[in-house]
């Protein structure tokens, strides 16, 4: 092979890469679209499989000033969403509520007082 035969293959491998990557892209937003109904979500997506190229331009002057709001409401949806799942598993507890359980536990006997000194410092640091 000659230079400009690899350097040929190389630039079309990229452009076909960068389309799937635009391609899937514009697949999830599609998805992600709370506005679009059913029925017009199969259409760009028949639409996307028929004429790729064309379509996929289409997509991104039709509707690509959407794209990034819709991503980071998305991103900030499964942010929250986790952030609510770790705190409701890891079950934290305000300082005054760790403090309140030291003392149950150093009034039953459970622990001693300088182990409640301990649990204390703790929770205030």
């Amino acid at each position: 092979m000659q230079f400009f035969d690899v350097f040929w293959s190389i630039t079309i491998a990229f452009l076909f890469l960068a389309y799937l990557i635009l391609l899937f892209q514009i697949m999830a937003d599609i998805f992600r679209d709370g506005s679009l109904s059913g029925i017009s979500k199969a259409i760009w997506i028949f639409v996307l499989f028929v004429t790729p190229y064309i379509s996929a331009l289409i997509y991104l002057i039709a509707r690509g000033n959407g794209m990034a709001p819709r991503s980071a409401n998305a991103a900030n949806a499964a942010q929250q969403s986790s952030e609510e799942y770790l705190r409701r598993v890891a079950g934290t507890q305000s300082p005054a509520d760790q403090i309140s359980a030291a003392k149950s536990l150093l009034d039953s006997g459970t622990i001693t007082e300088i182990e409640y000194m301990q649990l204390k410092a703790k929770a205030l640091a």
